[in-house]
Order: C-alpha cells, then structure tokens, then sequence
C-alpha cells in the first residue's frame, strides 16, 4: 500500500463526492491554475511494470537505450509479445541518478485530458525526485493552452539535469491531437525532456522530423528477438536442460520471438526429453495460438489476415505470387504495410522482396489453411504450382503440384525440370509431405513416385525420399526400353541427391559415375516421356556434386575445374538454378586462386540471375559475396570487402568458405589495428578447415601475424607445425632442413602446391623479421618456377616481392627487373595488397623503380602516393611520460562513437549501428580530434588507448 503522505482527497467527476483514494501520486488542481478534477490517477500506471519471473537482463538492449536517450526520442517498435514492455520497466529500474525516469502506461480511451492528468503527474513526480532543482514544472492537468505550454517548455529547459518520460503502450493514443503539446516541448526545451516510447505501430508523432536529423532511436523486432546466447540464458533461469545443440534450433524455430520462447520454455520444462520437444513445439499449441489469434490476427483488417492465410500456403511469397494465389489486386501491398510493422511478417532485401512469417505464425495459419474445403485448398496448390512452374521454381511447383493433386503436372515437371531438382541450400524449412500419389496412378505413371521422392528429397526428407525411390522402382520393371532408360537416369539422380543429403562423398563419387555413364534415350520427340534428354544436364548435376564433394573437402583446384565444366554444360541446358550454384562457388574459387577479375564477373553474373533472389538462394548469394570480398581485399579496398563480407554470412557456415572468409576477416582486423581479434579468427577457422593447402594457408598468416606483434618464437613453432620446418623425409632429402636453411618440403597432411609456398613464404618472413636476411633466403621458395602457376597469386606475388627486398642490398637492378615481374603478374588482376601491406622497405623499393623506366608507371606511382598517405596517418611519436587527462572531456556520445572507430565501420556505417544522421557522427568525429588533439582517425585511437578511455 502507498504511504500515507500519498492519500490525497480526490474530487470523482462528473460527481461532487469527495473520497480517500490510494493515488501515487494524484493531484485535484494544476499548478497551471486549470483547477481540473476529474477520477482518480492509479499508481500502476505511473510505474514500472511489473518484471515477469524469472526476470533476464539483456545488457545489449539496455546498452541500447543508455545510448538513446542521449536523444529527444527513443521508440521501441514491436507488435504483441516482442518484450516491450519488459524491457522499458528493466530499463527504467536500472537507470542510475537523478532524477528516475518518469513512467505513464497508456490506455485504450484515454483523452487526450486524461493522458495529460497522467503527464502532468509523471513529469511533477520525476522534477520532486531532485532537489535544487527549482519549483516543479508548472504542467497543466488537461490538454495544454500553447501559453501554459511555453510556460512548460521553459521550465524544462531551465533544469540542469534532463527529464526521462517512458510512455509505455503509446500506440493506444489515436488522436494525433493529444500529443500535439508533447511534440512542441520535445522541440522547445533545448534537450531537457527526453521521451523513450513502446508502441505496436507507429504512434502518431512526426517521427520523420527527428529521423531526418539523426535524433532519433529505434529498437524494433530484428534487435528484440532473442540471440541464441540469450535463449540459453532464459532456458537456463527457467531450469529447462536444454542441450547447446538444440538452442539454435529453437531460436531458429520461435523467430527469436520473446514470448514464444517464454512459451516454450514452459512447455519444454515438463518434457522427459526437452532436445527433442524443440521440433515438436509449434504455433498450433494452444497458450501460442490463442495469444497469436487474440494479440497479432484479431487486430488485423478481415482482408489482411485473409491475406496472410491463404498466402501461407508458400512458406514464403513475393506480390505476384501472392496476387495469383489469393486472387486479390492488392495481395501484395498488404504484404508490404504488414512487413512495415516487423516482427511477424518479414521481407528479404530482394527486387521484388518477398515476404514470409514468422515460424510460429505460419505453424498456425498453415493449421487454418488446413481447415479449409479440400478443393479450395487444392486450387490455392493449383495456382502456386502454375505461378512457380512459370517462373523458373521447378521445385516449389513440384510440391504444390504434388499437393493439389495435379499428378501428371507433377510427372511433366519431373521429366522436363529434373535438373533444377536438386537440393543446394543447407537447413531448408520443414514443408508439410504433400499426400502420396495412389497406387494406381503409380502402377499408371511409376515417374509419380519418382516425382514424389524428388519433392521429398530436396525437402530434405531422406527417408521418405527413399521409400518413394523403392516404390517407383517395383512399378518400373516393365517400362519400355526407351523409357526404361529415362527413368533409369532419373532413378540415379535421385540416388546422387540422397548421397549428398547423407554427406557419402564416396557415395556422391559413385552415384555421379553412374549418372555420366547413363545414355541419353531415344524415342519420338513429341513424347515427353521418351524424348532425348540433353547430354549437358546430366554434366551439369554430376560436376555441380562432384564439385561440392571437392570444395567440402579442400581441394580447392579440383573443385575449381568440375565447377568450371558444372557451369559450361548448366548453361548450355539452359539451367539457372544450376548455374546460380556453379557460378558463386567458381566465383569464389576464382577468388582464392587470385584469378580477381574472372571472380567479380562470375559474381556479378551469379547475383543478376532470377534465381538468386529471396530466401531460398541465400547461401549462394553468400558464396557470390565471398567472392567479392576476398576480390576487394586483395585490391586494398577494405571498406568494400567488410561490406561484402557482411553479406556473405550464410556461406560462411560450411568448412571451406569458412576458412576463406576468416583469412579475408582477419585481414581487415589486423588492418584495423585488432591483432588480437585476427588471430583468434584464424585459430578457429584452422581448427576447422578442410584440406591441407587451406590449413596451410591459415596457419601461414596467423603465423606472419604473431611475428608482427613480436611473437616470433610461436610463429616459427606454429610454422614448423605446419610442415614448413621440417619432416623427416625432407631432412633426409636435404640436410640443410636440419638447420631451417632451404625452403619447407611437403608438409603433413599432404598440403598441395599453394600451401607449401604459402608456409615457405611465411617462414621467409619470420626470418626476414628476425634480422636474418640470409636464411630468409634460403627459406624462400622459387615462384618463377613451373610450378608456382598453380600457387593462389597473392602467395606467388609475396614471393616475389620479398625476393626483390632480399635482392635489392646486393643488386639494385636485379631486384628492379625482378620487381617489374611482380608487377608484370600483379597489374592484370589489379592485385595491390601485397604491396600495400608489404614489409617497411617496399614503399622505397616502389619509389626507385619509378625512375627505371617500368612499363607500370601509373600503377607503381599510385603505389608509392598511397604508402606516403599511410605513412602521414600514423602520429607522431609522443614523448614517454605520464599520462594526462583531457582539457575538455569527451562526452558521453563522443565516448560511444570512439569505441566505434577502433572497428572497421565507416561513418556511414557507424551512423547506421547509432541511428544517427551521418552528419552528426561526422560532427562527433571532428569533435573527439579537437579534444584529443588527433587529425586522423588511427591517431586518435592510439591517443584514446594511452589516456585508457577504451
């Protein structure tokens, strides 16, 4: 119960009895001079929620809204159940100092007179909570004339120490009116009052205004969904014994959404067997559906939810798809104002985008969907296979077909479409199994069932795949030769994609034998049953396995020549989807090797094909922007290739693009001055990556990374690890191995040709850096070679260059004309980091050669101006002595903005992860210079470390 100085006498309108009401706080007049009465303000809704049990701290949200309130206005948008409100009342607890933020919970009705009576009582509770603040602010209990607004606004603006108003549920107010007089004191009190808003939708406030200044922050679903980490947390506090491997699982199945996972972990803690309830909990279970019917459908306009139902019979829709399958003009734009709002409907960054729902939502609109007649379900099918049939979604159609029962559509697609059958992407989505074709439409069509274990293959249901591979068969026996034939290449292929599911590479090796060794059948060409099928679609599905098989495993120059010959025949058959797979990993492959502009063109193709658009061509979309990456890498353009290799996340969860990405990552890292974060990124993509020559590749650059920082004993050991020291037939073949004199032999593991240089290349630079030019020598291998063709060209192009600064003490002119061959190798490609992030006496090397008459003068030139840039980025050297503090401190969003520019970000970038207008962090950046007396942005993180501010 509140205090007695709490109970105040209220007048209860439109009544003139006077009652004793538990008020905190409640007022009868106004300091505005009003004299409004009117009912009793409660105190549950001048306070903070209620945290619900077990509470979790998410610091990275709280961290979040210590940095927005630095601004006028901070707006949590979410729908129902995204934890707004939680997270407002932890925040609001967790504040430290004066005075505590002000707290007013909006309700449905409230006038605009009633939600200022709340105002005016949170905004008079929060100015008490500091003393020498002067008299209360004079707030008027009703809607506000524009005097006792100005009155207002002065007062505010008068204070020292800034007013914090959470309006929680601001989404209730409807009237744009009775906000009006917040707006203008939002404007008018020169920073003092700060709003931090929860809201479903976009409350009515001209939110434009201070997102065009950069002055306002927003939270939404993408950031209020749960991190698996979190999920952990939460599953911990309420005692479910969830194993680590299922966590991702079920973040990926409740979408991250709070109050799924709340669901589900009260549900999870009454099972036996919580790992394998995960894929058992879905949106159908009534505490989910019934708050999803109640809180996210039952708001909705009847056309908009009808909408959603019927286009939920894809697990994901662009507009046209979802015009042709719910028959409506507009289909597409309720998608789109639905998507707007976050949360549960979401949207790819595609052209057109497609939209899909949110995992548990769909559960239950796929269950409404169900409830249907049968032959309004079957049309929706009908419509989604046509749609998917006629642009270029062979395997989408397929199913719908199978699903509306349209068998011979189903048979056509097979034989026609087989190629674009097979699956690619890791982890699709479950898909409900369409019904099995009858058994006499089988025993009719033995092709049905084979249609039917294609549908369940690329859905990644080996099991039942194989079940309708064994049926098709015992109904194939008596087919005729020409078609026998045809369907015996259908069967393989088949056979190749359930080896693939089933990571057999020995399988897969096996299987594609069988389908290059299938002839094509002859047969009348109007029969599409027996018609001759192309020699270039069973190349393109044999090399694409043969080719991932090779790639899972390492061997990046097989992979690299079975993509090449995957990618000709694909295009020859006219396969897109083959191609889009072919294309990225050539693309990537291309890339690694250092064939730069080979890889952008792959790329770019890949990322212009019609098939790399929505969710289900993410991973090689991935593979296309690894690709990039690594191309904007080698050409010195960091900003590029961090931005790229943002992009390229789905790809980099398999082993070799992994290791790949985290040697372009570390890179950047080191580049950016986070020696430290570089090197762990390589400890862990070496511990995973496949093959010897990665391996080698990896361990050659952590082990030129720790001889940077001065670890030169742990990179000679990580190296002799590696096999670029000795083994034991190298040593007997040359007893110089013995001493570390001569080049690495072939290291354990049996690392090809690029990584053996890569190591031997290292090991020069160790010793190099160890002042011991001499053995450097002799550590270094021969890339003017035979042989050193196969190498990737950035280790072929640092052999050469470390040679010319071996050279150039004893032979200025030798290490001139050897010089101009590392040009001679580098210019084609537009190849610039070797030289950009050489040893020290390259940039001298680069500027004498200038005068030598070189037949890359522009480039060699550029060269020489970008290292002189670099060089005037690094300050100057201070003199040793104690630290001093800051004339002028920095303040709290310098301080935040600082931490920033330590990572690798743009200001564009970092102005995106603020929510802030480029301008402004441009205005902070030149700021944080002044005070730390700094003129570049390096210079003023060294200052910034040596004062320890991060």
């Amino acid at each position: 119960m509140p205090d007695e100085a709490d109970r105040v006498e209220v007048t209860a309108s439109p009544t003139d009895v006077t009652t004793a009401t538990d008020v905190t706080p409640g007022w009868g007049g106004s300091a505005g001079g009003l004299g409004v009465v009117g009912p009793p303000l409660l105190a549950s809704r001048l306070s903070p929620a209620a945290l619900p049990e077990p509470v979790l701290v998410r610091p990275r949200l709280l961290d979040r809204l210590d940095r927005g309130v630095a601004g006028p206005v901070t707006l949590v948008l979410a729908p129902a159940g995204w934890g707004k409100t939680t997270l407002l009342a932890a925040w609001a607890r967790a504040v430290r100092g004066e005075p505590p933020p002000a707290w007013v919970t909006v309700e449905a009705g409230d006038t605009g007179e009633r939600l200022w009576a709340y105002l005016a009582a949170a905004l008079r509770a929060a100015a008490d909570g500091v003393p020498g603040e002067g008299p209360q602010p004079p707030a008027p209990d009703g809607p506000p004339r524009p005097d006792q607004l100005e009155l207002l606004a002065a007062a505010l603006a008068a204070r020292e120490r800034p007013v914090l108003l959470v309006l929680d549920d601001l989404h209730r107010v409807t009237d744009p009116a009775a906000l009006a007089g917040l707006e203008f004191l939002l404007r008018h009190t020169e920073g003092r009052l700060r709003v931090v808003a929860g809201a479903r939708t976009d409350p009515p406030l001209a939110l434009h205004r201070w997102r065009l200044a950069g002055e306002l922050t927003e939270i939404g679903p993408a950031e209020l969904a749960f991190t698996p980490d979190e999920v952990a947390d939460l599953l911990v506090a309420h005692g479910v014994p969830l194993p680590a491997a299922a966590v991702p699982r079920l973040a990926e199945r409740t979408g991250g959404w709070p109050a799924g996972l709340r669901f589900a972990a009260l549900a999870l803690r009454a099972q036996a067997d919580p790992a394998r309830a995960v894929d058992r909990f879905t949106g159908d279970q009534p505490d989910v559906a019934g708050y999803l019917r109640d809180e996210v459908l039952a708001p909705l306009d009847p056309a908009a939810r009808d909408v959603l139902r019927r286009s939920a019979v894809a697990a994901a829709v662009c507009a046209d798809l979802a015009d042709a399958v719910t028959g409506r003009p507009d289909a597409g734009q309720v998608l789109a104002d639905l998507a707007r709002e976050g949360g549960f409907v979401q949207r790819d960054g595609s052209s057109p985008p497609w939209y899909r729902c949110q995992p548990l939502l769909a559960d239950l609109l796929r269950d409404e969907l169900d409830r249907l007649p049968a032959d309004e379900l079957g049309e929706l099918h009908r419509r989604a296979a046509g749609w998917y049939a006629g642009h270029d979604r062979p395997a989408e159609a397929l199913r719908h077909a199978l699903a509306g029962g349209e068998w011979d559509t189903a048979t056509e697609l097979l034989i026609a479409r087989w190629p674009e059958l097979a699956p690619y992407e890791r982890d699709r989505p479950a898909v409900p199994a369409p019904p099995e074709p009858p058994a006499e439409a089988v025993r009719r069509d033995p092709e049905l069932a084979l249609a039917g274990a294609a549908e369940r293959a690329y859905a990644g249901d080996a099991e039942a795949a194989a079940g309708q591979l064994r049926r098709a068969v015992e109904h194939a026996r008596d087919l005729p030769a020409p078609r026998r034939d045809r369907f015996r290449r259908l069967a393989v292929a088949i056979e190749l994609t359930l080896a693939r599911l089933a990571g057999d590479h020995g399988e897969v090796r096996r299987a594609a034998g069988r389908l290059l060794a299938t002839g094509a059948p002859d047969g009348p060409v109007d029969d599409p049953r027996a018609g001759a099928a192309e020699d270039a679609d069973v190349r393109a599905v044999a090399g694409t396995a043969l080719g991932l098989v090779a790639l899972a495993e390492g061997e990046l120059p097989e992979a690299a020549a079975r993509f090449a010959e995957a990618l000709a025949a694909a295009r020859r058959a006219g396969r897109p989807r083959t191609e889009l797979v072919c294309a990225s990993r050539s693309a990537l492959l291309d890339a690694a090797h250092g064939a730069l502009r080979a890889a952008e063109r792959h790329a770019r193709e890949a990322l212009a094909l019609p098939s790399c658009q929505g969710w289900s061509s993410r991973l090689d979309c991935g593979y296309a922007y690894l690709a990039l990456a690594l191309v904007a890498w080698d050409r010195d353009e960091p900003a590029e290739a961090a931005a790229h290799l943002t992009l390229a996340g789905p790809a980099t969860a398999e082993p070799g693009a992994a290791a790949l990405a985290a040697l372009c990552r570390a890179g950047l890292l080191a580049a950016g001055g986070e020696p430290a974060a570089a090197l762990r990124a390589l400890v862990a993509a070496r511990e995973t990556a496949p093959g010897a020559e990665l391996g080698a590749r990896l361990a050659a650059d952590e082990a030129q990374l720790r001889a940077a920082v001065g670890d030169v004993e742990s990179a000679r050991a990580l190296l002799a690890d590696g096999g670029a020291g000795a083994t034991a037939a190298a040593t007997a073949a040359d007893p110089s191995r013995a001493t570390g004199a001569g080049p690495a032999g072939p290291e354990p593991g049996g690392a090809g040709g690029g990584g053996r240089a890569a190591l031997d290349v290292a090991l020069a630079r160790v010793r190099l850096r160890s002042g011991d030019p001499r053995e450097a020598g002799r550590a270094l291998p021969d890339w003017t070679g035979p042989d050193a063709a196969a190498w990737p060209l950035s280790v072929r192009l640092s052999a050469g260059l470390l040679d010319a600064v071996l050279t150039v003490g004893g032979d200025g002119r030798r290490a001139g004309r050897i010089l101009e061959q590392v040009l001679d190798l580098a210019e084609p490609e537009g190849c610039r980091r070797v030289f950009t992030r050489a040893e020290p006496g390259v940039r001298d090397l680069l500027a004498a050669h200038l005068d030598s008459g070189t037949a890359h003068w522009p480039t060699v030139s550029d060269l020489v101006r970008g290292a002189d840039e670099r060089r005037a980025d690094e300050p100057p050297e201070r003199p040793a002595g104690p630290e001093r503090t800051l004339d002028e401190p920095l303040t709290e969003r310098e301080l935040t903005i600082l931490r920033y520019l330590q990572s690798i970000l743009s200001n564009v970038e970092i102005a995106s992860e603020l929510s802030l207008s480029v301008n402004t962090v441009k205005t902070h950046v030149r700021n944080i210079y002044r005070k730390l007396d700094a003129t570049r942005r390096r210079e003023a993180v060294r200052r910034a470390r040596e004062l320890r501010l991060i």
